[in-house]
């Protein structure tokens, strides 16, 4: 896996992006860029389990398995992907889970006068990379308009 960096500033305070960026429904709109299904279940309480999930073409869910590893509000939230969801099931081991488990995803949020920083540290596998450099800078583009309404 590769470490990629993608970064926006946002015209609204700290508060806002951080609450938009995890709130149930507006996590569902910033993230619809990756899948128009996209949603979470779970918690994004330090240690808590989350489950990443969409509709794939064909109907079935699909995602990514996570632990919460830290949440300081305002600050940094960083989730370990532990493996991905196929149905109804949690796979966390075997070959199915062996490009993605293990890799991190983290936000950081800084701001500057009203103006905050938002920078994404994500681990992609190689067959990933190319769909995460187009689509993640459009999700932070769709978060940014979101919070700047």
């Amino acid at each position: 896996m590769e470490r990629q960096q993608y970064k926006t500033n946002i015209n609204a305070g700290v508060e806002k992006v951080y609450d938009t960026m995890l709130g149930k429904d507006t996590f569902k709109q910033w993230t619809s860029v990756f899948n128009p299904s996209s949603d979470f279940e779970g918690s994004w309480t330090k240690g808590s389990k989350i489950l990443f999930t969409g509709l794939s073409k064909e109907g079935k869910k699909e995602g990514m398995v996570g632990k919460i590893q830290e949440n300081i509000p305002y600050k940094f939230v960083s989730t370990f992907y532990l493996g991905v969801v196929d149905g109804d099931k949690e796979i966390t081991e075997g070959p199915a889970v062996e490009a993605w488990a293990g890799g991190y995803e983290n936000y950081t949020f800084e701001e500057s006068n009203g103006i905050t920083e938002l920078t994404v540290d994500v681990d992609v596998n190689s067959e990933m990379l190319t769909y995460f450099n187009q689509t993640y800078p459009k999700a932070l583009e769709k978060l940014k308009e979101i919070c700047e309404k």
